[in-house]
């Protein structure tokens, strides 16, 4: 699974999600695009989940239709400390998210 990782989420999360071919927005050149620009941009670069805290998005975005899905992570805070108690979670949304989609974390 090909997943972008939000810039709200801190860049070392990536290590335990190894298994999946993980990069951040700023290491694909995506820093400071907008919620729309970014996933669009993510689709067209293969992305195939598009993980992120911004609770936001959902709200903000029309998710139907797109190639991607979207795994949010309801965390108190980004912290990855505060993040690591949902890795089980967030490693079954990878496995079940679909094009469109939207799941949330917890």
């Amino acid at each position: 699974m090909k997943v972008l990782l939000d810039g709200c989420v801190p860049r070392k999360l990536k290590r335990h999600l190894s298994i999946h071919d993980c990069q951040t927005v700023p290491e694909v050149g995506y820093a400071g695009k907008k919620n729309g620009e970014l996933l669009s941009l993510a689709e067209d670069s293969g992305f195939e989940v598009f993980l992120s805290l911004d609770q936001g998005i959902e709200f903000e975005q029309n998710l139907h239709g797109r190639k991607l899905g979207v795994v949010l992570i309801r965390a108190k805070s980004s912290r990855l400390q505060d993040l690591i108690v949902y890795l089980p979670g967030i490693l079954s949304a990878l496995e079940e998210i679909r094009p469109g989609g939207l799941i949330h974390i917890p």
